[in-house]
């Protein structure tokens, strides 16, 4: 549930955006890209998003159902423009972007009566994000559709923290505190979680998580995922359990989209039950995987190859469809 848009990225790399002459456009939004991720592992998957009345919500809508996502909770806003995302390409680290979402992006303009809350809670995973949070009515729609699902299992709040979507970081606090009493599982970065709890070392911001999250229903037992970058991901669940797994080598071109590749292969884990700490190896190899491809959604591994990455021990492998 939450953001949606259209990504450019350059066919250069090195270069700022005031130099670049050639881009390609993908779908974009961690929200959809972390659906498309789920459903390249063979998960159903659908988003809760808007879009504008225009020609790149007509694409973007197109390119969900290609790519295998349900659509029919995608709607149009005729007030504003579909927004687009520009990002420049400095490996291994630094990928600037720049949003066009003024003034206002329509996938914040979700409301609360609009949501199907009988899909909603029928869901065996709901994964909203902080973006959603940082605005009306998706602030409260994102909350309506977290509160719904009553602490039930895999209800998950990406912190996926936006600087250019709020004032200022501490007005996104309370808000980050809010959602997370509903959610079962947490997921973020340093800086994310520094933001949502105060907290940046990964084990008392894991620990500081566990303590905001929702007690969850019958079974279900809380969970904090800290992503740690070149160190790798650290995961603290409620009942004890522990797990720490580094990163797979990969020669990098563009991490944005390794995130989201991160969020739908740690779903798949989830939904299959299996041990953390194979979860964690499986969504980092697919993280990787991405990290070393131009595209995010189109980018998305397959069982199979985050299974060879993990074989090879590596996350850079050929491609036949991009060049990268």
């Amino acid at each position: 549930m939450g953001r949606l848009g259209v990504d450019l990225y350059p066919l250069q790399s090195g270069v700022g955006l005031d130099r670049v002459e050639t881009f390609r456009r993908f779908l974009g939004g961690s929200p959809a890209n972390v659906a498309v991720a789920a459903a390249r592992l063979g998960r159903r998957t659908a988003l809760i998003s808007r879009t504008g009345a225009d020609p790149f919500g007509g694409y973007l809508r197109r390119e969900l159902k290609e790519f295998g996502v349900d659509a029919r909770w995608v709607t149009e806003v005729p007030e504003h423009p579909t927004p687009v995302t520009f990002c420049a390409l400095f490996p291994p680290d630094d990928f600037p972007l720049t949003f066009y979402r003024r003034p206002k992006a329509p996938d914040l303009e979700i409301h609360p009566h609009e949501l199907d809350l009988d899909a909603i809670r029928s869901a065996r995973v709901l994964w909203t994000t902080g973006t959603g949070l940082s605005e009306e009515p998706s602030r409260t729609a994102t909350l309506t559709a977290l509160k719904a699902r009553s602490g039930r299992a895999h209800t998950v709040l990406d912190l996926d923290w936006r600087p250019a979507f709020w004032p200022h970081p501490a007005t996104a606090r309370p808000h980050y505190t809010e959602a997370l009493r509903h959610a079962t599982v947490a997921v973020g970065n340093a800086e994310e979680c520094e933001v949502a709890t105060g907290e940046r070392d990964p084990e008392a911001a894991a620990r500081a998580l566990l303590g905001l999250l929702a007690p969850g229903d019958a079974g279900t037992v809380p969970l904090a995922v800290v992503k740690r970058g070149p160190e790798g991901v650290l995961a603290l669940a409620a009942d004890g359990r522990r797990a720490a797994v580094p990163p797979l080598p990969v020669d990098v071109v563009n991490g944005l989209g390794a995130g989201d590749a991160f969020g739908g292969a740690l779903v798949d884990g989830l939904l299959a039950g299996l041990p953390l700490a194979d979860t964690l190896r499986r969504a980092g190899a697919a993280g990787a995987l991405v990290a070393g491809r131009l595209a995010c959604a189109p980018a998305m591994p397959d069982t199979d190859e985050i299974d060879r990455a993990l074989a090879t021990g590596s996350g850079t492998l050929p491609t036949e469809d991009d060049p990268w």
